[in-house]
């Protein structure tokens, strides 16, 4: 490892000079690159600098204290315990910053949310999942911005797409991918049973142009006049924007704006977005089912997590963690879930690194 951060100590101070290279500021998306480069060199190279400084220390302190009278020898240990606690606190961060980047950190993401089994109840439950994850964005400062809805006939969504920006948000919201499980009593339950229901969530990298090329001879491009739940007329004209993606299949439909050149626009942005995670798939082999495996079919029995309204409880079965605050969860305070699959995801990660080495 010492190795690695020596190399990496090298790269960092050559990446410091690129900032202050005239041909790198005048060119806008290279200095981008350079300069979110620097920030990764500098979260380890700034540990790692410590950690070498402190390990002479501990060097020196140790020799202090086999040559020092009984009478300090009682602060040296102290002094020497506490450097080593440092050590082992920075070694392990260094150990976290070293694992591989997910390619994927740093970008937006588009989120889908759409009603599975359950029907009616199933579409009230996906507008239950946006509201928490809109008010979940509002805590975390991270922007929300709607780009297409199928409102139902109750008030809920048959599917409601959103795009998320801000930090850190991708390294969040990936593990809210899945098939959600409500349990509870319906409003359209006369007799006052439970019922289980489920809506599912998929989560997509946002695409930029660069990220992934389209040609438009391979886009059929369909428009017609949006509808309401129910078959409500929303306006009178062909504002509505169905995109397919001939060499693929993949289908999207916008329909929220009054303008056809919105519409468009934001079933484009979607499409990318789609279509770069089918290339990552498609990259790594092993995940190249990842988005199946996030939606699975929507059934009850393949979830992610539970939401039981009567105990006010939700449990997240990847990680086995039960907390009795629904009403908190719902209400956008996810942190203590996120945090929960971050460090399970993290510990998975130094396992497997620890294995290869």
């Amino acid at each position: 490892m010492h190795d690695r951060l020596a190399d990496l100590e090298k790269e960092y101070v050559e990446v410091e000079a690129r900032l202050a290279d005239p041909a790198v500021l005048a060119d806008q998306v290279r200095y981008a690159e350079v300069a979110r480069r620097y920030k990764e060199l500098e979260e380890i190279v700034t540990r790692y600098r410590r950690l070498r400084g402190l390990r002479n220390d501990l060097e020196v302190a140790r020799e202090l204290y086999t040559e020092a009278d009984p009478a300090d020898r009682e602060l040296l240990r102290a002094e020497i315990d506490a450097v080593e606690r440092e050590i082992a606190e920075l070694d392990e961060a260094i150990k976290v910053l070293l694992l591989p980047r997910d390619p994927n950190d740093g970008k937006n993401v588009i989120v889908e949310i759409r009603g599975a089994e359950g029907g009616e109840e199933a579409n009230l439950f996906a507008r239950d999942l946006f509201e928490m994850y809109r008010a979940y964005a509002a805590r975390m400062g991270w922007s929300l911005e709607v780009l297409g809805s199928s409102p139902s006939d109750l008030g809920g969504f048959t599917e409601v797409t959103f795009l998320l920006r801000g930090p850190g948000v991708w390294s969040r919201m990936k593990h809210e991918a899945g098939p959600h499980r409500v349990q509870r009593v319906p409003v359209t339950e006369s007799q006052g049973r439970i019922h289980t229901s489920s809506a599912t969530v998929t989560v997509m990298p946002e695409a930029d142009e660069i990220d992934v090329e389209i040609d438009p001879n391979d886009l059929q491009v369909d428009v017609f006049r949006s509808s309401g739940p129910g078959g409500q007329s929303v306006n009178t004209t062909d504002s509505a924007v169905r995109i397919t993606h001939k060499p693929t299949g993949i289908v999207v439909s916008m329909q929220d704006e009054k303008s056809q050149l919105q519409n468009r626009a934001k079933a484009m942005q979607v499409l990318r977005a789609r279509l770069l995670q089918r290339e990552q798939e498609r990259q790594h082999a092993e995940l190249s089912s990842a988005r199946r495996s996030q939606i699975g079919g929507g059934g009850r029995s393949e979830k992610i997590r539970t939401y039981n309204f009567k105990e006010n409880r939700v449990t997240d079965h990847r990680i086995g963690l039960t907390l009795y605050k629904l009403d908190k969860v719902l209400g956008g305070e996810l942190d203590e879930i996120v945090d929960a699959l971050v460090a399970d995801e993290r510990s998975r990660q130094l396992q497997a690194a620890g294995s290869a080495a």
